[in-house]
C-alpha cells in the first residue's frame, strides 16, 4: 500500500487531483470496447479517441491490463474502410437522403477486432488502424502508424510502422509471456515490482524462472 491506499482499477482518476490522466476501464459506455484493468490514458476521457466504430459493423476494441495510452492516440475502427470493389468508394447508405441499402460485408475491406494486448506502450498521437493485433509487451512509437500486427515485446515506430528491434532475447520473452504478472492479484504484483522494474535482465529471468 502506498499512503495507505490499495491500487484500485475502478479509480478514474489515480493520481489525486489531476485529471488528464484517467483509468479508462470504469469510463466506457460503448458495449464493443472491452479494456482491462489499470490501462491509463493522458486525457480526461478515452472514448474519443476510437473513431468510425459504428454498431453495424460488429467490430470490438479490445486492450489488454496495465496499457499506457500517450495523449492524442487514435484507434481508428472498421468503419473508417469505404467499398473498394465498386466504381465509386462514396458511402452513400451512410448518409441522409441517398437510396442504398448497406454493402453486405463481403463488399466492405473489414478488419475484424482491434485487439492490444497487456502492458502495452502506445507513444503520443499513434494512430492504431483497424483489425491490428498488438501483442504483450509492445512499444509503438510516437507518431507512429499501425497497419499490421505487432509481435509481443517489439518496437515499432514510423509511417507505417516498422520493426526497429525485439525488447528482449527470445528467452526472456517467453518467460514473461508465460508468467503473465498481470493477471496476478494487486499484492502479488505489489511484490513483484522490483523485479519488473529491474534492469539487470539476468536477474529478472533468474526471479521469473524460479517462481514458474
Amino acid at each position: 500500500m502506498k499512503n495507505g491506499k490499495m491500487p484500485n482499477p475502478n479509480t478514474v482518476h489515480p493520481i489525486a487531483g489531476y485529471e488528464n490522466e484517467i483509468y479508462v476501464k470504469p469510463t466506457i459506455t460503448r458495449p464493443n470496447i472491452i479494456v482491462g484493468d489499470f490501462t491509463y490514458i493522458a486525457d480526461s476521457e478515452f472514448e474519443s479517441h476510437v473513431t468510425h466504430h459504428y454498431e453495424w459493423n460488429g467490430d470490438k476494441l479490445i486492450i489488454g491490463k496495465f496499457c499506457q495510452i500517450a495523449a492524442g492516440v487514435e484507434f481508428v475502427m472498421n468503419g473508417a474502410n469505404h467499398q473498394m470493389n465498386a466504381v465509386s468508394t462514396f458511402p452513400f447508405y451512410t448518409l441522409e437522403g441517398w437510396e442504398m441499402d448497406p454493402p453486405s460485408p463481403e463488399d466492405l475491406p473489414l478488419k475484424g477486432d482491434t485487439v492490444i494486448g497487456n502492458d502495452v506502450w502506445i507513444g503520443q498521437n499513434a494512430v492504431i488502424l483497424p483489425g491490428v493485433h498488438i501483442g504483450d509487451g509492445a512499444i509503438i512509437g510516437a507518431n507512429s502508424v499501425v497497419g499490421k500486427d505487432v509481435e509481443p515485446y517489439t518496437i515499432v515506430a514510423g509511417n507505417p510502422a516498422k520493426i526497429l528491434r525485439k525488447r528482449f532475447d527470445d528467452e526472456l520473452i517467453d518467460l514473461l509471456l508465460e508468467f503473465k504478472w498481470w493477471d496476478k492479484k494487486i499484492v502479488e504484483i505489489n511484490a513483484l515490482i522490483p523485479l519488473l522494474t529491474c534492469s539487470d535482465l539476468e536477474k529478472v529471468k533468474s526471479g521469473l524462472e524460479a517462481q514458474l
